[in-house]
């Protein structure tokens, strides 16, 4: 009897689409971001301290080759057969001169073992030309596009001081599925003004999109940012969870979410020393094994509330238990 997988895992999708295991070395190419170099903002979004996303190998003094060397030196002694790909993280990597960027993804790409790129941005930072290069990169290497949705409220949007709203989010999902490039989305749960039954209620509107892939994430606050200094004048300003708190959400939210919708991760870990809260003791795998297994007790499962059209009678019974 074939067990109801817990849910759809990044590596199920990425085995779609590339033969062998592969791994994404993080960059960082020296990009900055229309939230803080003042043509939408100054200051970027309220949360954001970019310091927490980067390993050691991932600096701007080094070039996208060095960096890229250097990560697969990284895993190769552990890893020998495996295959890279060129993960353009840091801050908004489609935002410059077309040339520019194109010289830069190539530059990654012409590392040896290196056989896709995946290419983090904001939804507002996608012109047509460069959707244009991608589709025909894509003809010849994996390619996946992420943008940063974060919520898909816009008095939230608004209160982080995003620079955009939700349906400039849905415009460029749907822009860049309709050229055949998979794309992925990003949601950081337990933003300001934002309750349990909202937060789960992204998934409502995430099915609507023609998403590949889905990255979720706890709200982390982090020193230097201007959320650190709302929350120090008000600590009721976000919502607070503990570990299990946080694992009932994410049960109830890929309840809802549709099964097509590859999960990459659930949360994210940001270096202690920049970590205000919430600091639960717990590595990565070691909260995706307590997701699991608060799956397997309840019986829950990824879609379990989602008809394909809509939501089983139960989705809201179940919402928030």
């Amino acid at each position: 009897m074939n067990q109801q997988p817990l849910y759809r895992t990044f590596q199920q999708f990425l085995s779609e689409h590339i033969e062998g295991k592969v791994q994404k070395i993080a960059l960082n190419a020296g990009f900055t971001c229309p939230n803080r170099d003042g043509v939408k903002g100054y200051g970027g979004c309220t949360y954001c301290n970019n310091q927490t996303f980067n390993p050691a190998y991932c600096v701007t003094e080094k070039s996208v080759t060095v960096q890229m060397e250097e990560g697969i030196r990284f895993f190769a002694g552990k890893y020998p057969k495996m295959n890279y790909l060129a993960y353009f993280q840091a801050y908004t990597n489609t935002y410059g001169e077309l040339e520019q960027l194109k010289k830069l993804y190539e530059e990654a790409l012409s590392v040896p073992k290196t056989v896709g790129l995946v290419v983090g941005t904001r939804p507002d930072c996608m012109p047509d030309d460069l959707l244009d290069y991608f589709e025909a990169l894509s003809k010849q290497v994996f390619v996946l596009i992420e943008y940063g949705v974060e919520s898909t409220l816009d008095r939230t949007l608004t209160t982080i001081n995003r620079g955009h709203d939700y349906a400039c989010s849905a415009d460029a999902i749907r822009r860049t599925a309709a050229r055949g490039i998979p794309v992925g989305a990003h949601i950081i749960l337990g933003l300001p003004a934002e309750n349990q039954t909202e937060m789960v209620k992204h998934a409502d509107a995430l099915n609507e999109l023609p998403l590949d892939t889905l990255k979720l994430h706890q709200l982390q606050l982090i020193r230097g940012t201007r959320l650190a200094m709302q929350v120090a004048q008000d600590s009721s300003f976000i919502p607070r969870f503990t570990a299990s708190d946080y694992a009932n959400l994410i049960v109830n939210f890929l309840e809802r979410l549709k099964p097509a919708i590859a999960v990459e991760r659930f949360v994210s870990q940001s270096p202690p020393e920049l970590l205000i809260a919430p600091d639960w003791g717990l590595k990565n795998y070691e909260f995706t094994h307590l997701v699991e297994k608060r799956l397997k007790q309840t019986g829950s499962y990824q879609g379990k509330c989602y008809s394909g059209s809509g939501y089983s009678s139960n989705a809201y019974s179940t919402l928030l238990r």
